[in-house]
């Protein structure tokens, strides 16, 4: 698969913090090319293999559910290259000596979070193109003429 640059558009903004607080900037955002769908990924992947799509997928899916698992019982889980998965959740600040901390009330969200392997998720190699803004559809009503069988 040959590299291709990566697309950016340049976006003006204020800043909000730092030394440039107040002033207006301009910063490169990354634009999206596409998304590359989990069945696509798999059917790669088994390409490469002696491994079908369906059997990647199913891999994938049973190492994502025990991991979760794992995690579920406040396990980190090292999940090789990508990263290491751990649990968090939020937490309410509750006055000392004012109410007493309980645990279903004052913990939410829990959740897995991914701590990525720097070495892997750091792109190297990559080069850069300019693109263009395109302007987003708003909140387009739909016609007769949209309606097509």
């Amino acid at each position: 698969m040959a590299n291709r640059p990566l697309a950016y558009v340049l976006s003006e903004r204020k800043a909000t913090l730092g030394r440039l607080a107040g002033k207006t900037v301009i910063q490169a955002v990354p634009t999206g090319r596409k998304r590359i769908d989990h069945r696509s990924f798999c059917e790669e992947v088994g390409r490469a293999t002696t491994f079908t799509g369906a059997e990647v997928e199913a891999v994938l899916r049973l190492a994502a559910e025990i991991a979760k698992r794992h995690v579920e019982n406040g396990d980190s889980v090292d999940f090789g290259d990508i990263g290491t998965l751990t649990p968090t959740f939020s937490s309410s600040l509750v006055e000392k000596g004012k109410e007493e901390f309980n645990p279903t009330k004052h913990i939410s969200k829990p959740a897995v979070r991914l701590q990525p392997s720097r070495r892997y998720f750091t792109l190297s190699g990559v080069s850069y193109e300019r693109t263009e803004k395109t302007a987003r559809a708003k909140n387009k009503q739909n016609t007769p003429e949209d309606n097509h069988p």
